[in-house]
């Protein structure tokens, strides 16, 4: 039997962009934000990121717990870091729910469907291994109307470890066999060079973060690009 040809890709922030959650909290906050000079967007990456934060530290530590629980709990607190003196006053948990919920419809990025269809048309199998649960996520695809099967959907949520923890990666690397061509894409340099760590092909877009900031991390990629399609394509040429 051949090698198989396989590429695991992140789904949320390279898959999927941010804009529907970032929208969402303008819908509903955003003229009490803007009131405070402080933009939807912004705040919206910091409640992200202090969520991530504290979601790792919670793995890390061995005290897991989903993420959406955590971005819920550190609404209050990330409006506070943000300059907002009394967060408890100047929003609601009828509104702090309707801005967590705009994270459950976030959207394909324009590219994703062409960057599949190429892998799978050269062959590969694409799977995702994701921080969230499965399900969730599938939704994304679906509504999209991407068709991607929910046994090809790894979650990190069934392990009860995080990304980049090194076993967050191991199950998925495990399902395939020795001679197989194992990929994981990525827009974030953090999570794409974890996977090389443990024996993927690293394959990295810009398309999230911009800057690759390739100085502080310490691993080879043999494909970078700017967007996803041309990432398909460089991990096809690199495959053949």
């Amino acid at each position: 039997m051949s090698p198989k040809k396989h590429v695991v890709f992140d789904v949320v922030g390279t898959c999927v962009s941010f804009d529907a959650f970032y929208n969402g909290i303008d819908r509903t906050i955003g003229k009490k934000l803007l009131a405070q000079n402080i933009t939807a967007r912004s705040f919206g990456f910091t409640w992200m990121t202090a969520a991530e934060l504290e979601f790792t530290f919670l793995s890390i530590s061995e005290r897991y717990k989903p993420y959406k629980e955590i971005l819920l709990a550190l609404f209050y607190r990330s409006l506070y870091m943000m300059g907002v003196e009394n967060p408890r006053d100047f929003a609601t948990d009828t509104e702090r729910d309707a801005c967590a919920q705009a994270y459950s419809e976030l959207e394909l990025r324009p590219g994703t469907k062409d960057c599949f269809g190429k892998l799978r048309d050269a062959g590969f199998t694409v799977w995702a291994l994701t921080t969230g649960d499965a399900k969730r996520v599938r939704g994304y695809f679906e509504r999209a109307g991407l068709v991607m099967p929910l046994e090809n959907f790894i979650s990190c949520d069934s392990q009860g470890v995080a990304k980049p923890a090194l076993a967050a990666y191991r199950p998925a690397f495990a399902k395939f066999a020795q001679e197989d061509a194992k990929w994981f894409a990525a827009a974030h340099m953090w999570d794409v060079t974890a996977a090389v760590k443990i024996g993927f092909r690293g394959a990295y877009c810009t398309i999230y973060e911009k800057e690759s900031c390739a100085e502080i991390f310490d691993a080879e990629l043999e494909v970078m690009e700017d967007t996803l399609e041309k990432m398909a394509e460089g991990i096809i040429a690199a495959s053949s």
